[in-house]
C-alpha cells in the first residue's frame, strides 16, 4: 500500500515525462489534459470496437470455427464472443459465414471479407 500511497500526486510529473506541456489546456475554471493517440496497426472508423480489431488481427487468411476462434483468441464466454466479437464483425462487414444458408450448421466457418 506504502507504493501505491507514493505514487498518489506524481501524476502530472509522470504526464510531464512522457509528453510535452502541450496536452494541457489551462483554462479558469478547468483544466483540460488531451493525449495524443496514434493507432499504428489498423486505419479504422470509431465504430470498429477493439474486439473486431483484435478478431481480425487473429483470424488471418483461413476459414475458422467460433470455437477455433475463441481459443485463439483466449476467450471462453461464448455468449459474449458471439455477440461482441463475431456478430459485430459480421454486422460490419469485415466477416462472413462459410455457409450462409446454416447459420447454425456444425460445419460453419468464418472468413475475413475484401472490406475486413
Amino acid at each position: 500500500d506504502l507504493d501505491l500511497v507514493e505514487q498518489l500526486g506524481s501524476g502530472v510529473h509522470r504526464i510531464l515525462k512522457a509528453y510535452s506541456k502541450d496536452v494541457f489546456k489551462i483554462s479558469e475554471n478547468f483544466l483540460e489534459i488531451c493525449f495524443p493517440f496514434k493507432n499504428e496497426y489498423f486505419q479504422v472508423t470509431d465504430q470498429v470496437t477493439d474486439q473486431v480489431v483484435s478478431l481480425l488481427k487473429n483470424l488471418g487468411d483461413e476459414a475458422l470455427s467460433a470455437n477455433e476462434m475463441m481459443r485463439k483468441l483466449s476467450l471462453h464466454h461464448k455468449h459474449t464472443f458471439r455477440e461482441n466479437y463475431l456478430q459485430s464483425a459480421m454486422e460490419m462487414g469485415y466477416v462472413r459465414m462459410t455457409i450462409p444458408d446454416k447459420p447454425k450448421s456444425r460445419l460453419q466457418r468464418y472468413t475475413i471479407t475484401q472490406k475486413g
